[in-house]
């Protein structure tokens, strides 16, 4: 199928100069990766690094070219966000983990270490559950219990979503909601909500969450997103899941997380001796893209240590 020039144009220059995007299809949808193949002979697992709501691989920005100097790395959209399709469909961690193992098979061919931050946390925590013969390392980043699904999006994202909902009847006042969502200096002043080091909120990181609400059927997939995080079956049990984990772990948390507060972690790392807690001092939800560099060094010293 043809792409537009808007959703190839959406890259950042950091990861379209180095790496490729493509597009694979899964179950008849469209999904958007990236991947650069990394130096030869390395012993370190292809690395999968999956996003969090509402963001898509392009938060990735400062990270993927930095660790694709010491691995194959591959960045996903999942199913509903970034440039992937927006499906008319109800959406939980086991579609989406599903997805990713899918991906896993079909286009890496090999067990990979699975980097996930929040959502993407909680998806890559429940591909391996699922399929723990395709994860070979684990890192996660804010990982959300299924208890506080509210915190999967931050209090800004959530109030509009529910406001969305309630207007799935009117098409025109959803295209207006959503003209406002689109302005940058509405995104700024809500990631600047989340972020602790201002400096982070760029155009680039503005734009890459607001070119996807542009895209056919957005404003619809929020609604599923929504009806989807309130019902039961949305995710398996996150300690349940915890206690049974078959691969070494790593469970990053900073101290000053706007959105997933830190306090949610106590008691995880009784779970397993699998996993390993570390908590940063003063950085918050998007760690690995507020202190990039301690963030790619950190894991990249985990995953040749393990």
């Amino acid at each position: 199928m043809a792409i537009s020039p808007t959703l190839l144009s959406s890259l950042p220059s950091t990861l379209s100069q180095s790496g490729y995007q493509r597009f694979w299809h899964w179950r008849g949808w469209r999904v958007r990766y990236w991947f650069h193949p990394g130096p030869v002979g390395t012993t370190v697992p292809p690395l999968l690094l999956i996003h969090g709501f509402g963001a898509n691989l392009n938060q990735w920005r400062h990270n993927l070219p930095a660790l694709s100097r010491v691995a194959p790395v591959y960045a996903i959209d999942l199913l509903g966000f970034g440039d992937s399709e927006k499906a008319a469909t109800l959406y939980g961690a086991e579609l989406w983990a599903d997805q990713v193992a899918d991906f896993i098979q079909a286009v890496v061919g090999q067990p990979v270490a699975l980097v996930g931050h929040s959502l993407g946390a909680l998806v890559a925590l429940t591909a391996t559950h699922s399929h723990s013969d395709w994860v070979k390392q684990l890192a996660l980043i804010a990982l959300p219990l299924e208890g506080n699904r509210e915190d999967l999006v931050a209090g800004w994202i959530a109030a509009l979503a529910l406001r969305v909902e309630s207007l799935v009847a009117n098409p025109l006042l959803m295209r207006s909601l959503f003209t406002l969502v689109r302005r940058p200096s509405f995104l700024r002043r809500a990631l600047a909500g989340i972020y602790t080091v201002p400096e982070r909120v760029d155009k680039d990181l503005v734009n890459l969450f607001a070119l996807p609400t542009c895209d056919r059927g957005a404003a619809r997939t929020l609604c599923y997103l929504v009806r989807s995080r309130t019902q039961p079956s949305f995710s398996p049990s996150v300690k349940d899941m915890m206690t049974t984990l078959a691969v070494p772990t790593l469970l990053l948390w900073g101290d000053q997380d706007r959105v997933v507060p830190v306090a949610q972690s106590k008691g995880l790392a009784n779970l397993s001796p699998l996993l390993t807690l570390e908590v940063l001092p003063g950085v918050g939800h998007c760690l690995y893209d507020e202190t990039d560099a301690d963030f790619n060094q950190r894991l990249l010293t985990w995953l040749q240590k393990t």
